[in-house]
Parts: C-alpha cells; sequence; structure tokens
C-alpha cells in the first residue's frame, strides 16, 4: 500500500512538472484544468442533491451524504474550495462533458460506454444492484424475470442498462423517490437501485410497501467522472492520490459506515 502512494505520488509530482514545462512554452497555460482550478480556488463538484445517502439535504437543508463529504474530503487535498451544483442526472453528465462542471460525484457507476466519453477516477466505493418490487408482488425472483417487466429510472444510469439487458422496459424520470411513487402506485413493475440506497429509504419510510426481490450478484464500481482530454490528466491524477490517501487513512471507511452502516469503500 505504502508502495503504490508513493508510486501514485511521483506520478503526480512528474506530471505536475510537464504542466509546468507546458505553460511555459503556451500563453493559455497548457490546457490544465487542475491548474486552473487551484488558481481559481474552487472545484465545481456535480451531483444530483436528492439520492440518499449519497447526496441529499438534511431536515436543516444543509447538503450532506456520502458523496459530498468525500467531494470536500478530495477538495481539501486538492488545496481548493468545493462548489456544488445540483440537477438531475442525465443533464449533469451532459454538463461535465460540456465543461460546466470539473467533476461529478454522485455514485456514479463505471460502465463501457461512460468509459467513451468521461474518464473516471480509481473506485471510491462498490455497489450492488437491488431489484425493488411491491411488499405483495412476488413474480420477480432472479434478474432473469425482469424480461417483460416494466421498470423506471433515470435514463443513462447503469440501472437502466441493466433493467435493458435482462429485458425489461425503462420509463424516464429525475430521481429514486420517483421511481418509488411509480412503483407503489402500480404504474411499474420494478425499480433498480443501490442496495443500500435502498435500506437508506426503508429507515426513512419504514411503513412502505416496498421490497428487494433479488441481487445482481456482480458489484459495480462507483468511481468520479470527468471529461476526456489531457488537460483533465493531472487533475485525475491529483483526485488518484487523494482518493488513496483517504482510503489509507480510514476516511472512507469512517464515512462509508456513517452513511450505510457497512464498508462500501472496499471491493467484496
Amino acid at each position: 500500500m505504502k508502495m503504490k502512494r508513493k508510486i501514485l505520488a511521483a506520478l503526480l509530482c512528474a506530471l505536475l512538472t510537464l504542466s509546468l514545462l507546458s505553460a511555459c512554452g503556451q500563453k493559455d497555460g497548457g490546457g490544465d484544468l487542475l491548474a486552473a482550478i487551484q488558481e481559481k480556488g474552487e472545484i465545481v463538484v456535480a451531483l444530483e442533491g436528492t439520492w440518499a445517502p449519497w447526496g441529499y439535504h438534511d431536515e436543516s437543508g444543509e447538503l450532506v451524504g456520502y458523496d459530498v463529504e468525500v467531494a470536500k474530503a478530495i477538495a481539501e487535498k486538492l488545496g481548493v474550495t468545493p462548489v456544488f451544483v445540483e440537477g438531475e442526472f442525465n443533464g449533469l453528465l451532459a454538463g461535465l462533458e460540456a465543461g460546466r462542471y470539473d467533476i461529478m460525484v454522485n455514485g456514479v457507476d463505471i460502465d463501457e460506454s461512460r468509459k467513451e466519453k468521461y474518464d473516471f477516477s480509481t473506485p471510491y466505493a462498490y455497489n450492488r444492484t437491488a431489484v425493488i418490487v411491491r411488499g405483495d408482488d412476488d413474480s420477480i425472483q432472479s434478474m432473469e424475470d425482469l424480461k417483460g417487466k416494466s421498470t423506471a429510472n433515470t435514463l443513462q444510469s447503469t440501472y437502466a442498462s441493466v433493467a435493458k439487458a435482462y429485458g425489461g422496459s425503462v420509463t424516464g424520470v429525475d430521481d429514486f423517490i420517483q421511481t418509488i411513487e411509480l412503483l407503489t402506485s402500480g404504474r411499474i413493475d420494478a425499480t433498480l437501485n443501490a442496495e443500500v440506497s435502498f435500506y437508506d429509504y426503508m429507515a426513512q419510510h419504514p411503513e412502505a410497501n416496498v421490497k428487494i426481490a433479488c441481487l445482481d450478484p456482480e458489484a459495480t464500481q462507483v468511481a468520479i467522472p470527468m471529461r476526456k482530454g489531457e488537460e483533465t490528466a493531472i487533475l485525475r491524477a491529483a483526485v488518484d492520490l487523494a482518493l488513496e490517501e483517504l482510503s489509507a487513512d480510514g476516511t472512507l471507511t469512517e464515512l462509508s459506515v456513517k452513511y450505510f452502516g457497512t464498508d462500501i469503500s472496499k471491493a467484496p
């Protein structure tokens, strides 16, 4: 572990050196996003703000959650202040690609289609997908039973992709709360979401007539996407180093247990 941190630190130093050399020969500063962020003193972080316990508003209206604290810890490592911008999931991804946000910290799973559009940090959490149904519905016992069933999710989420892969139809929604409303009103058969998000929802709504029908046996990797390009290379290395340090000192484990009741920061 110590050797890995040394390698990451050496890589970051090398990238910073290259950036400085490039900046000397270019009037625009070499297109280094990390340098621009540090010069401004702020990093713009995109997240939904409606997905507990990843990122949500508590009773006082304060933005809290696992991703919120992870983003703050990364920003501190970079020596800048996080500026959170909230929105619906699909719009945030589009805004990230367009350069309106620097990073997106929102429980984003890595998948092949996203890797074509975005560069990802190293994983900072691992997630199992739950198929959630009404409490009196026993028609789904496995992932294969999704074939022909109606589901709802944000259309660019991995949950929508998984539902489609198993033969389910997907209705587009803005957030998890909407999917539960569609489910409990009988307008869809199931919804897919993070197992830990379901448990958090049930802790807040113990009377809800919903249950987990089954779990996808494969855990997904959760990471931080940022737009592709040479300008993000140094930022990505710096974020990776920050995550490595936050894992090594126990911060990620502490935050995981705080918000999820278990450590999701380590691969199962």
